[in-house]
């Protein structure tokens, strides 16, 4: 059964990784939860029955409640996509921030994980090289490490 979850416009994220950690610590019946691209203040959570869906997301900052109705896999099929990233990134390049509250920012690359998708980078200008966690896709790299080799 997939549920319709409301939150609130551009906390999707957040919601998302609340579930999924409330999810794994009570060892829920949900089976997989989607938040479509372009699709603001809403979650699609697939579970068991309605009672483990309402408790995945009990005590959720942003998470609204419910839809009534649930909906069928084909109702969202066209939102989803099957997508194995690529990335042409590397430990030590140098990126630029594209989304985010870092945006704009320049940093350096510090290590990459593909399963999640996310690479920690340190922020080039900060007084103190703090780690940055950041989705793969809101990076772009604008230099490598040895580019700047090769041109010294």
């Amino acid at each position: 059964m997939i549920f319709t979850l409301r939150t609130t416009a551009n906390r999707e994220d957040q919601v998302l990784d609340f579930i999924s950690s409330h999810v794994q610590k009570k060892k829920l019946d949900v089976y997989s939860l989607i938040r479509p691209h372009g699709l603001r203040g809403y979650i699609f959570i697939e579970a068991r029955d309605k009672s483990s869906a309402e408790e995945s997301f009990h005590g959720v900052p942003y998470a609204r409640g419910l839809l009534p109705n649930t909906i069928e896999y084909k109702e969202i099929e066209h939102m989803l996509e099957q997508v194995k990233v690529q990335v042409n990134i590397q430990k030590s390049d140098i990126v630029e921030i594209i989304s985010g509250p870092f945006k704009r920012e320049k940093a350096k690359v510090t290590r990459i994980d593909q399963a999640k998708e996310e690479v920690i980078v340190e922020l080039l200008e900060a007084a103190v090289p703090i780690p940055i966690t950041v989705k793969l896709d809101a990076v772009k790299v604008i230099r490598r490490e040895e580019e700047e080799k090769g041109n010294e």
